[in-house]
């Protein structure tokens, strides 16, 4: 693994870092308080590229790297998580599904608007009773000629609310259990598609989360992507690349409480000296920066591979629940390194704890990468490379 950035990388590293800096960090916390969604940075994040990064140039993409991808998320979600994970949604789990997984004129249709920020996608794979257990599904598609009628309700939806286009896993034979789950491309703006409710979330507040609801909704056979029966093997595909875009997410959370940390440490007085100089801060602030580091090399290791062309499920469970559970661990202790002041919302460190607890949750828990990856050390053991 080379571990120098390309001229390439740093150029897309900057663009997100200078964009985040100008145009997010002014609004970030009113955004945190309001809960408004902002429709118009993401248009400009779509406009400079940053919401088709991988999607190759034909469909309107920029064609960058994974590792391009990398470290434009952790540049904006250092900012804001919010407009983070509605950049790594979009990117990771709906552009890169139809891209790899979608017919030439699917790729035309919706990738083009997807990836210049004229359109917004979301993901719906969670439903009220299937979380971490997603073959549980319910929601059905029953072909009917050339159309899909589908009927069910999905939970737990990024950008739900305001997406133009939603990949939908949907159960089209209820014999088959997992193998019976077929995908998707909804167009929102049909008759049959309703907006439920929109969660009052803990953190990650300007990125709007809700259910969605099929009554009799009429999708086209053209609009299906993959095969029947394919949709659960596409899910998990996907989600080995979101996976990647939550940790680093996550990475961005855990350097905005450090680089914050190590400021309020080495101003703030107490005793006499500046309170870094006293070890209880000085080994904590020692501890984020190693797990920071180690959060780096895991997701940065993760997209290398990816980007080889190579299988990830285990790298990208093993970057994201480390670097959840890292900025977990930071932005807690960046609280403690702060006192009184990071319990107030005068600073921005209980934003980073409330929108770091998501990052363990979302796109498969802690508990979930774990037993990803117990399973995939079973089948290295099975294949005799253990």
């Amino acid at each position: 693994m080379d571990f120098e950035f390309t001229e390439e990388q740093k150029m897309i590293q900057e663009l997100a870092r200078e964009f985040a800096e100008r145009e997010i960090a002014p609004i970030a916390a009113k955004l945190d308080e309001t809960g408004e969604f902002p429709h118009e940075t993401v248009k400009k994040m779509g406009e400079l590229g940053l919401m088709g990064l991988q999607v190759a140039p034909e469909y309107g993409g920029a064609g960058a790297d994974p590792i391009s991808y990398v470290l434009a998320v952790k540049e904006i979600s250092k900012v804001d998580a919010s407009h983070g994970v509605i950049m790594s949604v979009n990117n990771s789990l709906v552009c890169y599904g139809i891209e790899t997984f979608g017919t030439e004129e699917q790729k035309k249709k919706f990738l083009t608007p997807l990836a210049s920020g004229q359109a917004l996608g979301a993901y719906a794979l969670t439903e009220p009773q299937a979380g971490s257990d997603a073959s549980n599904l319910r929601c059905s598609a029953k072909r009917e000629g050339d159309v899909y009628i589908i009927n069910g309700t999905k939970a737990w939806v990024t950008s739900g609310p305001v997406a133009d286009y939603i990949i939908l896993f949907a159960v089209t034979d209820p014999s088959k259990g997992h193998k019976g789950i077929t995908a998707f491309i909804i167009d929102t703006h049909q008759p049959g598609f309703k907006v439920g409710k929109i969660e009052p979330k803990l953190g990650i507040r300007a990125s709007h989360t809700s259910e969605i609801h099929f009554e009799n909704y009429r999708v086209p056979v053209e609009n299906r992507l993959g095969e029947e029966g394919q949709g659960f093997k596409i899910a998990m595909t996907i989600l080995d690349m979101g996976r990647i875009g939550i940790a680093a997410q996550a990475w961005g959370i855990a350097e905005a409480a450090y680089e914050a940390s190590v400021r309020y440490a080495t101003q703030r007085e107490a005793f006499g000296q500046p309170i870094f100089y006293h070890e209880a801060i000085m080994f904590m602030i020692a501890d984020m920066a190693t797990r920071i580091e180690a959060t780096k090399l895991l997701t940065l290791q993760a997209a290398y591979k990816k980007m080889k062309g190579e299988r990830v499920t285990k790298y990208s469970s093993m970057a994201k629940v480390f670097a959840a559970e890292t900025a977990m661990w930071v932005t807690t202790k960046a609280i403690q390194v702060h006192g009184g002041m990071g319990y107030s919302k005068e600073l921005p460190i209980e934003r980073y704890f409330r929108d770091a607890k998501i990052t363990e949750i979302y796109e498969g828990t802690s508990e979930i990468q774990r037993l990803v990856i117990g399973r995939q050390i079973l089948k290295e053991l099975e294949a005799g490379l253990i």
